[in-house]
């Protein structure tokens, strides 16, 4: 038996938000890999083993599916929305330059909460926009800082992955005091919580309004460009620059 890895994205949380692909490779799946809650989306069957690991461990989760390829196995490594943003794709690729020979590896895309949010809002990436991790666990917050302000300055759509938690309550805190200096108190900011699950909750505010409390890690955050607008109950970014 020879094997391999996919590495697959699980959407936002909804299972009808699960692409084909997916649920393809899970059926063939001997062994899935990943985070704790990921991996408990995964329903038990017999013939499958199911590896959920801790956060902040994501090397340690690559390693372990590459070792069960080498073995035969047929490994799926689990993430939400899409597995190449700020995901496992990244982390299995980092683990197979340490050893060089490779099984089959597939990168299967998902719906990333950024675009799930989008579609819930309206369509505030309309236009030109960016996605950034205001995470500072791999980056230092000056690098967080400086591309919040060149993207600022570029007039960007933002979208904001990992705002705040409980370990770093203050981050964000300060990427809204900047946003601020650098856009201006009426920016409109959209705060989508659980976006398609049943704890959903979407809330669109000034940035004059926006408070750290609004976000939390199950938050995605879309900040529109200057031109950004409502209409009706929506908010869109018109498709040509201001």
């Amino acid at each position: 038996m020879t094997g391999w890895v996919a590495v697959a994205g699980l959407g936002p949380g909804a299972e009808a938000l699960v692409t084909p692909e997916v649920r393809a490779a899970l059926a063939e799946a001997t062994d899935v890999v990943g985070y704790i809650p990921y991996v408990a989306r995964i329903a038990p069957r017999e013939g499958l083993a199911l590896h959920p690991s801790d956060n902040r461990v994501e090397l340690d989760r690559a390693r372990l599916a590459l070792d069960l390829a080498a073995d035969g196995k047929r490994v799926v490594v689990v993430s939400s929305g899409d597995p190449g943003v700020f995901a496992m794709a990244s982390a299995l690729f980092e683990a197979l330059e340490e050893r060089g020979e490779a099984p089959e590896i597939r990168i299967l895309p998902g719906i990333t909460a950024m675009l799930a949010a989008a579609a819930r809002i309206g369509a505030p990436l309309g236009h030109d926009f960016c996605a950034i991790n205001l995470s500072d666990n791999l980056k230092p917050w000056a690098l967080i800082e400086k591309r919040l302000r060149l993207a600022a300055e570029a007039d960007f759509a933002m979208a904001f992955y990992n705002p705040r938690s409980k370990s770093r309550p203050e981050g964000f805190a300060r990427a809204l005091q900047i946003l601020r200096e650098c856009c201006g108190p009426n920016r409109l900011i959209s705060f989508a919580r659980a976006v398609s699950t049943p704890d959903e909750a979407i809330r669109t505010v000034t940035l004059a309004e926006a408070r750290p409390e609004m976000a939390d890690m199950r938050s995605v955050i879309i900040l529109g460009n200057s031109a950004t607008r409502r209409v009706g109950p929506w908010v869109y970014t018109p498709r040509s620059a201001p």
